[in-house]
């Protein structure tokens, strides 16, 4: 098996595809905790494991390795957005699934959205990179997009409903949540900002008939409410 680098254009056989991705998984943990102007090649070694020599041929400038880190974050949480207990994120339930499942790793492990701390950072000291950080946000949005307006189709969703709307807005509160999560120490301001996106979803939700049953969270599930 051979696949194109796309840092070098060379080609890589399978043992060469680990080390890259070995390389790039290590400089994704390390600029998540440090930042990329305070990771250097020495630390990037050491925790992958590679040469000098190995670095500089998946990896000739630190500009390629950050926009590879990127990709990879973005291909990180598309994935999990794709897991099947989740389906096509085009139900309430779906949503709301969705939300728990971030707030109850918040829970678990303290800290802002990989993604979005490393596109913070990128786009204000390099610009060149903001196509890639659009293209991560773009296809993670995509996501919503397409299940909110599967949703609309139904006759779930009003049709004055903007999925393209609804999307940004469920990405807004999932970044600005995560941060103030990560500066309160707990979860409630991620909890919160997702309860209050979800609430203000299902207010665009059509009128129920008394057989197609209780619409998922439409007075459970407002803005501060949940568990503590």
């Amino acid at each position: 098996m051979t696949t194109t680098s796309a840092a070098s254009g060379q080609k890589l056989t399978a043992k060469g595809l680990a080390t890259r991705e070995r390389i790039v998984k290590a400089a994704a943990e390390l600029i998540y905790e440090h930042g990329v102007q305070n990771t250097n090649n020495e630390q990037l070694r050491e925790a992958a494991g590679v040469s000098g020599s190995q670095l500089t041929r998946h990896f000739p400038t630190k500009e390629s390795l950050v926009r590879a880190v990127l990709a990879w974050q973005a291909d990180t949480i598309v994935a999990r957005h794709q897991a099947p207990e989740l389906g096509e994120l085009d139900s309430f339930t779906a949503l709301h699934r969705w939300a728990d499942s971030y707030i109850a790793s918040q829970d678990m492990v303290r800290g802002g959205c990989t993604f979005g701390s490393l596109a913070a950072e990128v786009v204000k000291a390099e610009p060149a990179h903001r196509d890639a950080v659009a293209d991560g946000f773009e296809r993670w949005q995509e996501l919503f997009k397409r299940g909110l307006s599967k949703m609309r189709e139904r006759g779930e969703l009003r049709p004055e409903a903007d999925p393209a709307a609804l999307a940004h807005l469920l990405t807004a509160a999932f970044q600005g949540g995560a941060l103030l999560d990560q500066a309160a120490g707990e979860s409630t301001p991620l909890r919160d900002a997702l309860y209050g996106a979800l609430a203000y979803i299902e207010s665009f939700a059509t009128e129920r008939g008394p057989d197609d049953g209780p619409a998922i969270g439409r007075d459970s599930r407002q803005v501060g409410a949940g568990p503590r």
